[in-house]
Formats: structure tokens, sequence, C-alpha cells
């Protein structure tokens, strides 16, 4: 908090004074921070955004044009969700859901606006509070499967899996791989004292992705890491920068196998990983299984315009759909199931063309948009259509984009703006 009032570094609109300035960098903080806690709901989350929403709002935000495709297929998914749930709004549960989607759209602009304004500083201030917020569910997963905290085990784990303050340990380990890649960034670029700093913060993230036992996010912080680093590497403006990233991350991954090596020899963290890291799983086999669901669920959608409405696949088959993309067909019919792909595959593509621009906050970016493929790519084996740190990304991407639009644009006109008068 001390932080926002200060800002080192960072320019501040020069239309707002610093008293504003300095309270929307903290509510910034505020909501990456408050993302630690969502076993219950409304989450903390949930209340930071709504009051970070009146009070940007209250002190000036502005809906720009580049949005209006994010906004039109929001509204577009939200609006099938809702003609597919007409018949199931009785439903507390599904009424709930309805809610939520709507909510997160809100969110999604929130970000995108927030983020295309003194975008620098915002998106420092949001790793701070993504990094704080994954240091205090990390250490409460690694303090729950460890049984550190009296009564702490059945509340911090599920499944003898580490989920610390979340409901479920995938989306534990889900969630904490965007913070493990900026401490990561960190470590392959920062000064002695902050990569040790960085160092630490990495080694109990990763810990705490290990004893989620979540093959998903095991996967997803090693190819995203492997991605961010290569851009890194590709953006690298001098060959001794290029040389360092290259060095430390072979150090880093040499440290980081070691320890792995060192967890699996206790035999409880072994016979669990052993048996999670198996494709043979019972639930991803045979015609109901997670894979065959996904072509049965396809074939079904084809025919029904309108799906079968929210949280209603499990009626059919013997689990949940598993696949966010298909979900949108079923939740939502054919409307939310066309307009939610595009919305996350024209991000995607956009993502891409940005990744290269030179901009300020370019490391920020490549780790942001390195964690959100990689949560489209989930997707595709489980259903991330209410995390909240995936529309939290998806709306900072966006923010990002009208940010680096602007800031071309402004670099271009100086180029080509004649030189002032001289005084005679």
């Amino acid at each position: 908090m001390v932080y926002a009032a200060t800002a080192e570094g960072f320019p501040s609109p020069v239309t707002t004074t610093p008293g504003v300035v300095a309270l929307q960098r903290a509510l910034v903080w505020l909501v990456g921070a408050s993302c630690a806690i969502v076993f219950i709901e409304p989450s903390p989350y949930e209340l930071v955004t709504l009051v970070a929403t009146i009070i940007f709002f209250a002190t000036g935000l502005r809906l720009r044009l580049v949005f209006m495709p994010l906004l039109l297929l929001l509204f577009l998914v939200n609006i099938g969700y809702t003609i597919s749930s007409a018949s199931l709004v009785d439903k507390p549960e599904v009424a709930n859901w309805i809610v939520t989607s709507w909510y997160m759209a809100v969110t999604v602009i929130l970000f995108a606006m927030v983020i295309s304004e003194d975008t620098a500083a915002r998106l420092d201030m949001l790793r701070r509070g993504l990094v704080v917020s994954a240091l205090i569910a990390a250490t409460a997963g690694i303090a729950g499967y460890f049984n550190m905290v009296p009564g702490g085990h059945d509340l911090l784990t599920l499944y003898d899996r580490a989920r610390g303050t979340f409901k479920d340990p995938n989306v534990l380990g889900a969630f904490l791989i965007l913070p493990a890649l900026f401490a990561l960034q960190s470590i392959v670029s920062d000064n002695l004292a902050k990569s040790f700093r960085s160092a630490i913060t990495l080694g109990i993230v990763a810990l705490a992705i290990l004893l989620a036992f979540s093959r998903a996010a095991w996967g997803g912080l090693a190819i995203t890491s492997a991605f961010m680093l290569a851009l890194m590497v590709l953006t690298s403006q001098s060959r001794a920068q290029r040389s360092r990233i290259i060095v430390m991350s072979v150090v880093a991954a040499i440290v980081v196998a070691i320890l792995i090596a060192v967890l699996l020899s206790f035999d409880s963290i072994g016979e669990m990983f052993r048996q999670r890291a198996s494709f043979d799983q019972s639930y991803d086999e045979g015609r109901f299984g997670r894979f065959g669901r996904h072509i049965l669920g396809a074939e079904m959608a084809l025919d029904l315009p309108f799906g079968i409405g929210p949280l209603q696949f499990h009626k059919y088959f013997p689990e949940d759909t598993h696949n966010s993309y298909l979900n949108a067909f079923m939740s939502g019919g054919w409307i939310a199931g066309v307009c939610y792909p595009a919305l996350v595959f024209v991000t995607v593509i956009m993502g891409f063309r940005h990744a290269f621009a030179r901009v300020p906050w370019q490391r920020a970016y490549l780790a942001i948009f390195a964690a959100f493929l990689g949560t489209v790519g989930e997707s595709f084996i489980i259903d991330s259509d209410h995390w909240r740190h995936f529309w939290m990304m998806l709306g900072t991407m966006w923010g990002m984009f009208a940010a680096t639009q602007r800031y071309k644009a402004t670099a271009d006109q100086a180029l080509m703006a004649p030189d002032a008068p001289r005084a005679t």
C-alpha cells in the first residue's frame, strides 16, 4: 500500500490528482491480493472488485472503441446462457451460476478499462498483489498437506491433495501459474537481491503446485514457463540479456529438477505423484470417460440450438463436461457455443500480434499472455469458465491491447511531428 503512494518509476496520468492515482493503484493491488481466498461465497475477490468498480467509475474510466468487440462477445455469451436457463431459474444453483457469469463479464470490462490507463504502474501493482495472494494460498496448501495447522488438513486439502484457500486443487494449481511466471521472470532478469527473493517465492509456489497433484497445472507450468522464456529471449534487446536469460533458465531448471527428485523420495508424495501422473485414469477412459463425453456431448450439442442449460450436463452423463468450449454449447446453446470460443481465440490471435510490441510493460505482458494461453489450452480438458483469474487475465489482455495501440500511435505522431521552431 505504501508502494501505491509512491509508485517510483511510473509516470502518473497528468489529469488525475496524486491522491486519486495512489488510491487507484492501491485498489489494483488489493484486487490482486484478494484472489487468494475463494472457498467462500461471496469471496473477498467479489467484494473487492465490486468496491473497485464503484471507485474507478467515480474517479474516471474510459470505454474505448477497441473494447467494442469484447463487450459484444461477452454480452452474447451471457445472453446465450440466460436464454438456455430460462426454464431453470427457479433452481438456486442455476440462478447463482448465471449471476456469476454476468459478474465475471463485468470484471473483464473493468480490468480492460483499468489496465488501459496508467498501464505500467497498474500492471506492476497487479503483479505484486497476485504474488502476495499466491504466497497466501500456496502456504495454506503446504501447511494443510503437511498437517502444520491443527485441524487444517481437512480444510486445506481435498482427496489428500493441497487445495489451500481454494475449493479445488486443480484451480489452486492453475491460479498459481501466473505468479510463478512473474517470479521466474524476476529470477532470470533482476539483480541478485531481487532474484534471490523471487527464487524463494517460486520455490513456495512450485511446491504448492506439486502438492496439488494437478496434471494440468504441472504441464501448464512447464509449458508456459518455456514459452514465456522463449518470448523473453526473442524480445531481448541485447546479447548479454539473452545470454543471462538462457543461463539462469538452465540453472533454475536443474535446481527445480533436483528439488522434485528429493520430494518424490518421500513415500507419500512419490506414491501420489505416480498415481496422478498415470494416463490411464478411470474417469478419462471409456465411452463415458472424460474424452468420450466430449465426443458424445459435441454430437448432442449439434441437435440442441438452445443447449440444456447450466449445470445440467451431469444429468445426462456421469460427470461434468470438463471442457469449457463444449460447456458453452451445452450451457448456452449455439449463441454461447460460438461466441465463447470466438472471444477466447480472438484474444489469443491479438495476443500474438502484440507480443513483440516494444512497450514499457512488455515483460508483464509476456507473463500474462503465456499464462492466459496455458489456461486456453487447459480449458479443453477442464471447466475454467468461472475461474476468476481467467477472466482477470482476459480483461488485462484487452487493456494492454488498448494501451499498446495508444502508445504506438503516440510514438508515431512524435516521429512524424516537425521540429519545434527555434527561438531567435
